[in-house]
């Protein structure tokens, strides 16, 4: 039933349970809104939960010195910001989004397999407590840092055992998931609605799911190679006993690599989708976007070794990945491009959903150019672990992933809502964001390059300026991110209405959604049906 539950008839044909109501209804729903809606919900409180922990690393960066905390819980600090960003805020708001959009996309009434959903979202809690907990367990959070890497994290108290459990659960989170996904798409497309036909979010997240269901079992083989080393005397990543610990590396990063890929193809669908609306005309190129995202998502399988230059492998192999991820940025270039030739002589308005989308675009393409600054092997081996990889992967993740989901959130606020928001708050909302956001992390470019180390609670004088105007831009950008939480429940609860033409212009929304535009000549507007 695409509804909540089913009402079951008893012998004599009374109803013996009708829908359920308050708390029940969502946690017995397997209705795909409310499933989205408790994704995103979720998604917001990791998010700010992790912000916090960044807060307390910035708060003890903010002069030279040991401030605040001891420098085991500076780097537990660091440890579970980056594995609740990635596992806890990134991707369940993404899933969220997937879960609200997909079906309404493609005219489906529902996830292919309902109940399967919600338990894909209930799973999440047990690994977020499983995770938050670890941080407050004797010995503190994993060791080995978010990657958690031998001969760290075999040594480690319980809490690493935690993590790798919550790992485990998260993995089936997603796997479950992206089945459900990928069969929703191919069986519950509406008639007449072929692949080359369905919007370009739908097809970023079909992409992803493979990705997920290639990439996760991955990460639970690692893990799970990682625990019998701990409890059961086996030496996978110890040297003493025929191990490795860099073996841990390749297989973490042969997950980790497509995982920066899932994190990042169903924000490019959010452009997709945004930009066309607010540029009134189709989307340049669909069938090269289409192209450009599954060569993106093959391409992500051999380039992991990109973040193991500095490991000691042999020249053919860091040739080898140094080549393979120059190549990876060309469709992720051709995705660029087709943006900009989107919003080329369109009749451009800026409202908040369009604001973060061009924001998206220029600061996700800097956060590019600095990786490829990082692919050059010679260059990587003096910016491997300084601050400028820290820079770049937030200008990737932060302005990259993070505020596409915020710009996704206000563009279907609408319609999710029947309200509009705050247009006005909106627009403080973006500006304080990408504002604080820029002053966080553009500076930390000049202090990586000055050689400053990542993951340490204490740094020399020199470091000094650069990194108390980073701890200022990270606090005003921690602090604006409760206006967006007032924006939407101030949206849900109540506003002006919201009409069919949501977005005011000559064509309306449907017509731009990013799929293929439909036949016109360019000299008189096409008609809306």
């Amino acid at each position: 039933m695409s509804t909540t539950t089913a009402a079951h008839h008893d012998d004599h044909g009374h109803d013996s349970h009708a829908h359920p109501t308050g708390l029940m209804r969502w946690v017995k729903s397997t209705n795909h809104k409310d499933i989205g809606t408790m994704y995103l919900w979720f998604s917001f409180a990791m998010f700010m939960f992790a912000g916090a922990l960044a807060m307390g690393i910035r708060a003890e960066l903010f002069q030279p010195g040991l401030q605040f905390v001891q420098p085991e819980v500076f780097n537990q600090l660091t440890t579970l910001h980056g594995l609740i960003m990635i596992f806890g805020a990134i991707m369940p708001a993404f899933v969220g989004l997937a879960n609200w959009q997909v079906p309404l996309m493609i005219g489906a009434p529902d996830m292919a397999f309902p109940r399967l959903n919600n338990m894909s979202f209930w799973l999440l809690i047990p690994a977020a407590i499983l995770l938050m907990a670890s941080f407050f367990v004797p010995g503190g959070a994993a060791s080995g840092g978010w990657t958690m890497y031998p001969p760290l994290s075999v040594q480690g108290g319980m809490s690493v055992d935690m993590t790798i459990f919550a790992i485990h659960i998260l993995g089936v989170s997603s796997i479950v998931g992206s089945i459900n996904i990928i069969t929703t798409i191919f069986n519950m497309r509406a008639p007449g609605m072929t692949l080359m036909k369905m919007p370009m979010f739908v097809w970023t997240w079909l992409i992803t799911a493979y990705l997920l269901i290639a990439a996760m079992p991955v990460l639970a083989g690692a893990v799970t190679m990682l625990i019998t080393d701990r409890h059961f005397g086996t030496t996978f990543f110890n040297a003493a006993g025929g191990g490795d610990p860099v073996l841990f590396q390749h297989v973490f990063w042969f997950f980790g690599h497509p995982e920066v890929y899932i994190m990042i193809l169903p924000a490019f669908g959010i452009l997709s989708t945004i930009i066309p609306t607010f540029a009134r005309k189709p989307l340049f190129g669909y069938a090269s976007m289409v192209y450009a995202t599954a060569a993106i998502a093959v391409l992500s399988f051999v380039v992991w070794a990109h973040h193991m230059f500095t490991t000691g492998m042999p020249v053919a192999g860091q040739l080898f990945f140094m080549y393979s991820t120059m190549l990876i940025s060309v469709p992720t270039g051709v995705k660029v491009f087709n943006w900009l030739a989107t919003m080329w002589k369109g009749s451009m308005t800026f409202e908040t959903p369009m604001l973060f989308s061009v924001a998206v675009v220029f600061l996700f393409t800097i956060g590019g150019l600095t990786g490829l600054v990082c692919a050059i092997l010679p260059v990587d081996i003096q910016l491997q672990d300084t601050y400028y990889v820290v820079a770049h992967f937030h200008y990737v993740l932060f302005s990259g992933a993070a505020m596409s989901i915020m710009g996704g959130v206000y563009y279907w606020l609408p319609k999710w809502t029947g309200h509009m928001y705050d247009e006005k708050l909106g627009k403080w909302h973006f500006w304080t964001t990408t504002i604080a956001f820029n002053v966080t992390f553009f500076p930390m470019h000049f202090t990586g390059l000055a050689g400053m180390p990542r993951r340490i609670p204490d740094y020399s004088q020199q470091f000094a300026e650069f990194n108390m105007i980073s701890s200022v831009g990270a606090f005003a950008l921690g602090i604006s991110q409760l206006l967006f939480l007032y924006v939407v429940i101030k949206c849900i609860r109540g506003g002006t209405k919201a009409t069919n033409q949501v977005w005011e212009g000559a064509h309306g929304l449907e017509w731009t959604v990013a799929s293929p535009a439909p036949f016109h000549t360019f000299e008189t507007p096409p008609q809306v049906k």
